[in-house]
């Protein structure tokens, strides 16, 4: 994306907040332990989790990303700041150290292509819009959105940047058409799941699901998991629908974050609306393939790879996809870091 930003424009492409969690992540087991029992994995990663996800995400695909979150002043919060800020190049100048607030944690426990969860934390000490008072320069924003309003999303929207969003599960599940509206006034793009998508439109299909939406939001994309995507753009009238690759998948785990990342790029580089859900669908096609969430991401180097492998071949699947012979070029063939067994090792003197 380097080639692509003018000269005096904002200073970032994209600005995040969040919680940045801990995950350890279990692998290799063969059933989950039962009361009183003990199991043993046979692998372990650790990384950076929650929001950083997404940071970590848009950071490999060379977008210029800040990242405003709170980190404790343990080694948890040591492990996972040196990682967004060191190793994947996440701007953190509007995040910062709470002594005595001890970084939020998860266990995942990967087993039979899904996972199983348990988190501890507490709230943040401070909030986003502290955080970012002002937010600074950006693109666009990327927003989990929920019933809290913040300011600093309203500033940047002022500011002209563009608004992505996505959406958690309702604990009601109620799924009120009339709250997602309120929520995401404003924004340019969601891009929430099948089951979100149908519960809030109370429709049968993701189609149609797409199309009510896209009365709120000018662009929608419905991601189905393994299955795919279905993206609608009310102001072109286009609509893109893109099957799952045939992918051997090991960890779902922050998989709709690497496909959000993958629609921010091609809609920041201004790809028509089939390259962009192609593009995202792929980059999350290949973070399933490892575990762990952030550090699961493809970087322009995993996607060159696989272009090299598949590209050649006339399937109709991969069609779509030809639109990366002319991007590749551009990018660098760099490699990425996979998660670690443990959270820091110390250098030999």
């Amino acid at each position: 994306m380097s080639d692509e930003r003018a000269a005096g424009g904002p200073e970032l492409d994209i600005l995040l907040s969040g919680t940045v969690f801990l995950d350890i992540i279990f692998t290799g087991l063969d059933h989950l332990p039962q009361p009183g029992t003990e199991v043993w994995a046979t692998g372990l990663g650790s990384s950076p989790g929650g929001i950083a996800n997404l940071a970590v995400a848009l950071s490999r695909l060379q977008l210029r990303t800040g990242l405003a979150a709170a980190f404790g002043e343990d080694a948890y919060g040591d492990f996972c700041w040196d990682v967004l800020a060191s190793q994947e190049g996440v701007d953190l100048t509007h995040s910062r150290r709470f002594y005595g607030w001890h970084s939020p944690l998860t266990v995942s426990m990967a087993i039979e292509r899904d996972r199983a969860m348990v988190t501890h934390g507490h709230p943040s000490p401070v909030s986003a819009d502290e955080l970012l008072d002002p937010p600074p320069a950006t693109k666009a924003c990327f927003v989990h959105v929920d019933l809290h309003s913040d300011q600093w999303v309203k500033k940047s929207k002022q500011q002209g940047a563009l608004l992505f969003a996505d959406v958690g599960w309702d604990p009601t599940e109620r799924w009120e058409p009339s709250m997602l509206r309120q929520l995401l006034d404003g924004y340019d793009v969601f891009l929430p799941n099948s089951v979100e998508a149908i519960s809030y439109t109370k429709s049968d299909d993701v189609k149609a699901a797409a199309r009510a939406l896209a009365e709120i939001v000018p662009v929608v994309v419905v991601t189905r998991g393994g299955s795919g995507a279905y993206a609608i753009d009310a102001a072109t009238g286009e609509e893109a629908e893109v099957n799952g690759l045939n992918v051997a998948a090991l960890d779902p785990t922050g998989a709709g974050d690497v496909f959000g990342a993958g629609f921010v790029v091609g809609t920041l580089a201004g790809w028509p609306l089939t390259d962009r859900v192609h593009f995202a669908n792929l980059c999350a096609a290949l973070s399933v393939q490892h575990f762990g969430g952030s550090q699961s991401a493809p970087g322009w180097g995993d996607i060159a790879a696989w272009w090299r492998l598949v590209g050649r071949r006339d399937e109709r699947e991969l069609r779509g996809y030809t639109f990366l012979n002319d991007l590749l070029p551009s990018h660098a063939d760099t490699q990425v870091r996979r998660a670690s067994a443990t959270i820091g090792l110390r250098g030999i003197s």
